[in-house]
């Protein structure tokens, strides 16, 4: 026998919380299964080692309708500025909260805090059933319905399957969906540092050859590190010794903060750029890390997917009130347009700067000071590109 519900979601991790709290929130009246492979729980870890996201103005903002910020506010450090430079060149660029009217740029709060907030607020939900752990082995898609079948025997019957189960979609794979693939020949390093110096709520991100330095702010002295380098150069700051390690880390970045005082436990993964080349089948549509993976260069990949989800409950909320199918294929079509326009945007924004900024090359380097000049003065360029690092078109 299936359980009948109106929303599958596969994936109970931030993506598929967070659409499951967006979804009951516009649409009360829906009834919704949440499928995740791992036993749905937001520790919190060593304080000091815990990962971060960075929000923008706009995910922020979109966090307080959906009725989550609050839980999330004491943890978040807010981003008041940030500011640009290169490397061994005098380009540079400072951008100010104040001057673009608004309380912040963004905020940084970690994944721990997040899940937390958003698990909190859809635990006691009436019309959410938790599939956990458990995963879907099959799906088989029919006129007016989708049949799933989970791993622990268990079937259900819904009108729309919502895929946020990541990177590695199985639901993707599944639906044999190509993808458009992109080494970018470099690994992030990540970890948290204490500080000589406080930040003051600033934000850097500092440009090499080799690829990004970005520092976020967290509380007190603390920052979070994100670390773009060569594969190389990454596994052999991986296993360096803490005093090696911060050496380099102070040549590469410089004592904006001044010396470094604490480095946190060091994790490091390569990147590249994963996109689907369609976000929808016959009810079925990819939200988050299952549609793509991008480049951490500006901050964008978790604030990318949550337009993915708010979109989609939207979407869902006017075809209720209109009384219409929520798995139709107009639904799913307005869905695909608007959100692959958007994905689009943002990868190219990304592979762009990467390319300026990750090289040494002559021209490239004069290229990249003088567009670091440009977007300090130039006040319609730097507006642009503030809101669409704030989550805005």
């Amino acid at each position: 026998m299936n359980n009948s519900v109106d929303i599958v979601i596969a994936g109970g991790g931030l993506s598929g919380l967070l659409l499951a709290r967006s979804l009951i929130t516009s649409s009360p009246s829906l009834s919704i299964a949440v499928v995740e492979s791992q036993s749905i729980s937001f520790k919190q870890a060593n304080q000091f080692d815990q990962r971060v996201l960075a929000l923008s103005h706009h995910s922020a903002k979109y966090l307080e309708k959906i009725g989550v910020w609050p839980a999330c506010q004491a943890h978040a450090t807010a981003i008041n500025h940030i500011h640009i430079s290169d490397r061994g060149n005098y380009g540079k660029a400072r951008i100010d909260a104040c001057d673009h009217n608004v309380e912040a740029l963004g905020y940084v709060i970690a994944m721990a805090d997040l899940g937390k907030a958003l698990q909190d607020s859809v635990n006691n939900a009436d019309n959410i059933c938790w599939y956990s752990p458990d995963s879907i082995v099959a799906f088989e898609q029919h006129q007016q319905h989708v049949d799933i079948t989970l791993d622990s025997g268990s079937n259900l019957q819904a009108k729309l399957l919502l895929a946020c189960d990541g990177g590695q979609s199985k639901i993707r794979q599944s639906l044999s969906i190509d993808t458009i693939e992109s080494e970018y020949a470099q690994s992030a390093i990540v970890c948290n540092l204490e500080m000589e110096k406080a930040h003051l709520g600033k934000a850097y991100e500092r440009f090499t050859s080799h690829g990004p330095i970005a520092m976020l702010p967290l509380k007190q002295t603390n920052t979070s590190l994100v670390w773009t380098t060569t594969p190389e150069q990454a596994l052999a700051l991986i296993n360096a010794d803490t005093q090696e390690f911060t050496k380099q880390l102070e040549k590469a970045f410089g004592y904006w903060l001044g010396s470094v005082v604490k480095v946190g436990e060091r994790g490091s993964f390569p990147l590249s750029l994963v996109q689907a080349k369609q976000n929808i089948s016959h009810r079925i549509a990819l939200i988050g890390n299952a549609s793509h993976t991008i480049h951490p260069i500006a901050g964008q990949g978790f604030n990318l997917g949550l337009r993915d989800v708010e979109l989609m409950a939207t979407l869902v909320q006017q075809a209720i009130v209109q009384q219409q199918d929520i798995g139709q294929l107009a639904l799913l079509s307005q869905y695909q347009q608007q959100r692959l326009s958007d994905q689009q945007a943002i990868i190219s924004l990304t592979d762009s700067l990467v390319t300026l900024f990750s090289n040494d090359h002559a021209p490239l380097v004069a290229g990249r000071n003088i567009a670091l000049k440009v977007l300090n003065y130039v006040s319609p360029l730097k507006q642009a590109f503030v809101n669409k690092t704030m989550g805005y078109k």
